[in-house]
């Protein structure tokens, strides 16, 4: 089944589907969810009553769930380790977005501040490398 956005302006974050939806989504048992819930693998939000409601990414993700306990032969506590450090590695990712933004401001700005350059850079030739003679 493949899944179609019926609304693109809805963000990927957002939690719209009801358990049995989201199972249906990701092919998977309801009980599969409520479980991985538990475990903290996939967190849904949380209606006022308490209802779980998934996320288009939430789905994504029982399913990357799904693929590296079957195909890949990784359990529970094994693939918990493995969100918790993509997790991590994309928090890292975001940083360094803001820090390469952040220091390509700076440049600009010292840029600004300092105007056309006006520095003078002298070349010279490379001496020759070979043997050296004694000169009698």
């Amino acid at each position: 089944m493949t899944e179609r956005r019926d609304n693109p302006h809805v963000p990927d974050d957002a939690p719209v589907f009801v358990i049995s939806v989201a199972a249906e989504l990701a092919g998977m048992h309801a009980q599969t969810l409520r479980q991985y819930d538990r475990l903290g693998l996939v967190t849904p939000g949380r209606t006022g009553g308490g209802g779980r409601r998934y996320s288009a990414r939430d789905v994504a993700l029982l399913r990357e769930v799904q693929r590296l306990s079957q195909d890949e032969g990784v359990n529970l506590a094994g693939i918990k380790r493995i969100i918790e450090l993509e997790s991590h590695v994309d928090a890292l990712r975001a940083r360094l977005a803001e820090l390469a933004a952040d220091l390509e401001r700076a440049h600009r700005e010292l840029d600004r501040r300092r105007g056309p350059s006006t520095a003078l850079v002298v070349w010279q030739p490379p001496r020759p490398q070979g043997p050296r003679r004694r000169q009698p």
